[in-house]
């Protein structure tokens, strides 16, 4: 493990400075994706049981149960129906205009930093071939030097450069490549569980309020709206 350790280094070394921001870069990248993964995660939900939930509350006539049910609960879907819950009692078309603007308004976080992995992944093949044309200008410098007294020595350290930062940039782009192509497919899978969420959320509201024997209480938000107006 040492061996290897100290192989990497001299690898490193012999890039030259612009193996910095490479490493710099790197070290960014990672750190997004793995904010991102775990925000994604802690923001998915099961909503196939927790919209059960949600209509099982409805058709008990506890909004304000339902609405705790989503305060309790992490992520864009919940507040989505949370905003769509409070407007119950408008008329459908309403009720679809906030769900559809609450569904807007989530949404900015969960794009939020993809589009900074795309970037370094476009970024890092041309840091690379910087230090590569960096190392090809050293080599010849070395051979203009060396001019009939040139050999293989001479022109190792410039090309050994050119060849490590080559390599590094493209390993860099190629995993963060495959990194925003995983994240933008989570994202893609929460946008279209909040639109499935979104229509059959009005579904449950078309069925319970049809529903004679339900008696639905006031939300909180629309009580204070009622009362400001009289």
């Amino acid at each position: 493990m040492d061996d290897l350790h100290i192989e990497l280094f001299d690898r490193f070394q012999q890039g030259g400075f612009v193996m910095w921001p490479l490493l710099i870069l790197s070290v960014v990248a990672l750190t997004l994706f793995l904010e991102r993964v775990l925000y994604l995660h802690r923001n998915q939900i099961r909503s196939r049981e927790f919209l059960v939930g949600i209509e099982n509350s409805l058709r008990k006539g506890r909004l304000i149960e339902a609405l705790t049910v989503c305060q309790e609960t992490p992520g864009p879907a919940s507040a989505m129906v949370k905003a769509g819950l409070i407007a119950f009692k408008k008329t459908d078309g309403e009720i679809r205009e906030t769900v559809r603007e609450a569904a807007v308004v989530e949404l900015g976080p969960i794009n939020r930093r993809i589009g900074a992995l795309f970037a370094i992944a476009q970024v890092g093949p041309i840091f690379g071939l910087l230090g590569t044309v960096v190392g090809l200008i050293d080599a010849f410098t070395q051979y203009e030097k060396a001019g009939v007294y040139v050999n293989a020595g001479h022109l190792s350290e410039g090309m050994w450069q050119a060849l490590t930062t080559t390599a590094t940039g493209l390993a860099l782009g190629a995993v963060c490549l495959i990194a925003h192509h995983f994240l933008a497919g989570r994202v893609r899978a929460i946008i279209h569980e909040m639109e499935w969420l979104g229509q059959e959320l009005l579904s449950v509201f078309a069925k319970v309020k049809a529903d004679s024997n339900v008696a639905i209480e006031e939300a909180p938000n629309a009580a204070a709206e009622a009362e400001s107006g009289n």
